[in-house]
């Protein structure tokens, strides 16, 4: 048990930041941001800021103990936000290196299946 909790832990952190990090420029709607999601992407720039700002809450609930439900929403959440982005990069701007998504999505795919398994842990042991 203590080692899945570790485990979870660590790569929930390293998801987190991922999330969190890219969300910064998003929310600032800092000139980088604009460019490619409105520019490569094509995407209206009202909706970067908003992106930014669900992304933070994701990562913010799935770090936060507890809340299994809304912790769920959030992971669904952040997983359509990766996918939508990998899509996206790959219709708009073919040339870019869309297959570097597969490495958030699979952290994301690790914390989740370590929460089921640290969630399945504690209520068989309780």
């Amino acid at each position: 048990m203590k080692k899945i909790n570790i485990t979870y832990w660590i790569v929930t952190v390293i998801f987190a930041a991922f999330m969190i990090f890219t969300s910064i420029p998003d929310i600032m709607s800092s000139t980088d941001a604009v460019n490619f999601m409105k520019g490569q992407l094509g995407y209206p720039q009202y909706i970067i800021p908003f992106i930014g700002i669900a992304k933070l809450s994701g990562a913010i609930v799935i770090l936060i103990p507890g809340f299994p439900r809304i912790k769920e929403w959030a992971y669904a959440g952040l997983v359509f936000d990766l996918v939508g982005a990998m899509y996206s990069v790959k219709m708009a701007a073919p040339g870019m290196g869309w297959t570097f998504m597969f490495l958030p999505l699979s952290f994301a795919a690790a914390s989740y299946i370590l929460l089921r398994k640290k969630t399945d842990a504690t209520r068989t042991s309780a």
